[in-house]
């Protein structure tokens, strides 16, 4: 028996049957911050980490990103017959990584390889990847790839020598394989159902829900002790709300978040509870009067105080702001 893909558009489902060998600008003004870091701060150089990859559940390891920012938290999902990976860290010395931890895990042939968003730290290690891996990419993702990673990877390439070093020469990978809204992959013994879900973080966000197993990786729609990223006007905090909804449906046991040590489905609440009180917080000052520079700044102190322990609070301000313009 062989790998299948399940794709669902929006009113038609249909079956790609995979054979024997492989299938061979985010604009300035559109972007407010192109990366989780808290706003400039200093950070360590962004590397997938060797020698940590977690066995998280049955089918699913973990390489955990060690709270550095920049860095990914790695899924690599194992079946009898393929293995998918999602997220391949920035550039191909990362994704080199990646692919040694792999290897310490899974023997199998085929491989997929999939990302939850198009930041760099996502997707640039792909260029590592053997020719005959499969990439999978949702269209709004891909989109996205196009128009603007170019500048995002010129921008996160200025930050710091290092990361120059590991975006020097990069260049998108194109897919193999592209769908509307949802794919089920069948690994062999376990699938794992892609599906789209932005607007949230960015546009094109999608998540990776292992079935047999209840693993969920949530991309940075959810991030454990950071402040969730509001990297550009495609963000939308209301949709944010909404997808994790959409998680807390599918009551899984193990989730991914794609920042931050993994966790359960407390990661989800804990999220909600953020947004949900500076969404209301928002529309109390911008009844008052308030403008929106003045509601970020206040709100940026409040939230500092009240979250002491997450990381990255420069994009609370952010944040607000998204809130600020969808509020009635």
């Amino acid at each position: 028996m062989i790998p299948f893909l399940q794709c669902r558009r929006s009113t038609t489902m249909f079956v790609l049957a995979l054979f024997g060998a492989m299938w061979a600008s985010a604009l300035a003004g559109n972007a407010q911050e192109t990366a989780p870091l808290g706003h400039n701060q200093s950070q360590p150089a962004p590397l997938v980490q060797e020698h940590k990859t977690i066995r998280v559940s049955d089918h699913v390891y973990v390489i955990p990103d060690g709270r550095v920012n920049l860095v990914p938290n790695i899924g690599i999902i194992v079946g009898n017959r393929a293995t998918l990976v999602v997220d391949a860290g920035m550039g191909p010395r990362n994704g080199q990584t990646v692919l040694r931890e792999l290897a310490k895990v899974s023997k199998n042939a085929d491989l997929y390889l999939t990302t939850t968003h198009f930041h760099p730290e996502h997707v640039t290690g792909a260029q590592a990847f053997p020719a005959n891996t499969k990439i999978i990419r949702s269209e709004a993702q891909e989109e996205e790839v196009k128009q603007k990673q170019p500048e995002f990877i010129h921008n996160f390439s200025q930050r710091t020598p290092e990361i120059q070093a590991l975006l020097q020469d990069v260049k998108p990978r194109p897919p193999d394989i592209l769908f509307d809204r949802e794919v089920k992959l069948d690994l062999g013994g376990v699938t794992a159902r892609l599906f789209l879900v932005g607007p949230g973080h960015t546009r094109g966000d999608t998540a990776v829900y292992v079935e047999e197993d209840k693993v969920l990786f949530t991309g940075d729609v959810v991030v454990n002790r950071f402040f969730p990223i509001f990297p550009d006007r495609d963000a939308s905090g209301k949709n944010w709300l909404a997808i994790l909804n959409q998680f807390e449906a599918l009551q899984p046991r193990t989730v991914v978040p794609g920042h931050g040590e993994v966790g359960d489905a407390g990661l989800l609440s804990k999220e909600q509870g953020y947004l949900k009180s500076l969404q209301s917080r928002v529309a109390e000052l911008k009844a008052q009067g308030k403008s929106a520079d003045d509601t970020a700044k206040l709100l940026s102190d409040e939230f500092r105080q009240k979250y002491p322990d997450w990381e990255n609070p420069g994009w609370i301000s952010d944040a607000a702001k998204h809130f600020y313009s969808e509020s009635d």
